[in-house]
């Protein structure tokens, strides 16, 4: 059975049920973090540790040697990742099998005195030992410092609209205005460790009216925002006046 609309009653939009497509945002804010955000694992072990040595309320355990010797691997590796760039996925499967080599050798020398007795004895000597207060502490160290970040972000971020790429700066929000259309975006992600970790690379902005670029490290969730702006800024604005009194 057909049913037939006036045109006042046709109905507006798809019907129910139908995907729509999602909308284009006005804006997109986009904030350059430093380093130190990489550094979470390590607040994170801090944290667990200290929870347990709290428990265990005993540092000179045999499991809270081990749980100080995962801190400690933990934090080293952690910190390899501040220090160097893993530009490629190999380099990274390279450091993992060499991290796996290593611990895999420690622990057969550790469990097996037969095998290369100076490293037996040297192994065996190594009991790692900490109290809940140190992880505490470093926890709490490394708690400040993402609290200031955080708060310090509220004052120098970037914000790009269809038509403008503003920086706002400072505590008094100074505010420095660039041409957004045919800008220009290159994306880099220069540490496999680092995208696995917080999703993040570089966006380098290249504003038609400006000759340097603006290069903004450390942008989390950076494919994500990167096809926002794609999407936004090759968008085509048409906008309908209405027609002029007869």
């Amino acid at each position: 059975m057909s049913q037939t609309f006036t045109p006042s009653e046709i109905p507006a939009g798809p019907p129910p049920g139908a995907e729509r497509e999602p909308e284009t945002p006005k804006s997109i804010y986009l904030v350059s973090y430093p380093k130190v955000v990489f550094l979470y694992p390590t607040f994170v072990a801090a944290l667990l540790a200290g929870i347990y040595a709290l428990i265990a309320q005993d540092p000179d355990r045999k499991d809270m040697q081990i749980v100080s010797a995962l801190f400690v691997a933990v934090f080293t590796i952690n910190i390899i990742v501040f220090a160097f760039d893993f530009p490629r996925t190999t380099s990274l499967t390279l450091f993992f099998c060499v991290t796996a080599f290593i611990l895999g050798a420690l622990l057969l020398f550790r469990l097996n005195d037969q095998i290369l007795p100076w490293l037996y004895t040297l192994s065996n000597a190594y009991k790692p030992s900490a109290n809940a207060t140190f992880y505490f502490s470093i926890a709490g160290a490394l708690a400040i410092v993402y609290v200031a970040v955080l708060i310090n972000v509220q004052f120098d971020y970037w914000e790009i609209t269809p038509n403008e790429l503003l920086h706002h700066h400072g505590v008094l929000s100074n505010l420095e205005r660039f041409s957004a259309p045919n800008l220009k975006i290159d994306k880099e992600i220069n540490d496999v460790f680092e995208y696995l970790l917080l999703r993040s690379g570089r966006l380098i902005l290249h504003p038609s009216d400006e000759r340097r670029a603006i290069v903004l490290e450390n942008v989390l969730g950076i494919n994500r925002k990167e096809a926002i702006l794609t999407k936004m800024l090759g968008a085509l604005q048409v906008q309908l006046r209405p027609a002029p009194p007869a």
